[in-house]
């Protein structure tokens, strides 16, 4: 999901350095664990989340024990990730940076589209009580990032790389990503406007999740998918819960 492993020094753990896989699975475990202890209480989840449904199913639809059953998928990731020797990836000074780093990009993230399209919200749930807007925001934050992120950008992108590679040079390659970066985005938007609890068609709402998420395609492209979790997330937060 993001770029190379985790080094073993503190320095290396820590500043504008991109983050790396385990570094990812860690930052992102409270995002995880906390949805899906959530969400079991919910009569909804997220339209991105293709897990929820198989965790009730192998719970046996009881409440307490899909809590317990995703309570131990995290304490499973936490256990290998201190076995394999990256516990460092779960010190609370990696947790507050990319908190802090969130906080600044979804900042950043809004202002950036308010002066594209106006004072618009991102998020265009149903109106929704303060817990279920936090369990929403936490889902979003994490399965749409999976979504239209790491696979339809990452992995679009490098399948697009692959099948031009014979006659993709540098500079290309970087056109290629900029430009399926757009397309993907756009899929972004579109995505939210599809669906029982969709938004109704307005090209400003639109153009607004359009940038939007040409902005998270660009932390994600450069800082990792750690940071681009919580800037969706503390967004979403931002929008429906406060």
């Amino acid at each position: 999901m993001g770029g190379p492993h985790d080094q073993k020094t503190a320095p290396a753990a820590t500043g504008l350095q991109k983050s790396g896989a385990w570094a990812d699975l860690g930052l992102t475990l409270p995002v995880f664990v906390g949805y899906h202890i959530g969400v079991g209480f919910l009569p909804y989840r997220n339209a991105a989340d293709v897990v929820t449904r198989e965790l009730v199913a192998l719970a046996n639809h009881d409440v307490m024990a899909y809590v317990g059953l995703t309570t131990a998928i995290g304490l499973l990731f936490v256990g290998v990730l201190v076995l394999l020797g990256r516990g460092q990836a779960l010190r609370w000074e990696r947790f507050l940076w990319v908190i802090l780093e969130g906080v600044t990009y979804a900042i950043t993230m809004r202002l950036i589209a308010a002066y594209v399209v106006g004072r618009l919200r991102l998020a265009g749930a149903p109106e929704v009580d303060r817990w279920t807007a936090v369990v929403l925001s936490l889902g979003a934050g994490l399965y749409e990032e999976i979504a239209f992120r790491v696979v339809l950008y990452g992995l679009g992108a490098r399948v697009l790389s692959l099948l031009m590679l014979a006659q993709t040079s540098a500079t290309k390659e970087v056109l290629l990503r900029i430009g399926w970066a757009v397309v993907a985005a756009a899929v972004f938007s579109g995505w939210h406007h599809v669906g029982t609890l969709a938004d109704p068609f307005e090209v400003r709402v639109f153009v607004f999740r359009w940038v939007c998420g040409l902005v998270f395609t660009a932390i994600y492209a450069l800082r990792g998918f750690a940071p681009v979790v919580w800037t969706h997330t503390l967004y979403d937060l931002w929008v429906l819960a406060l």
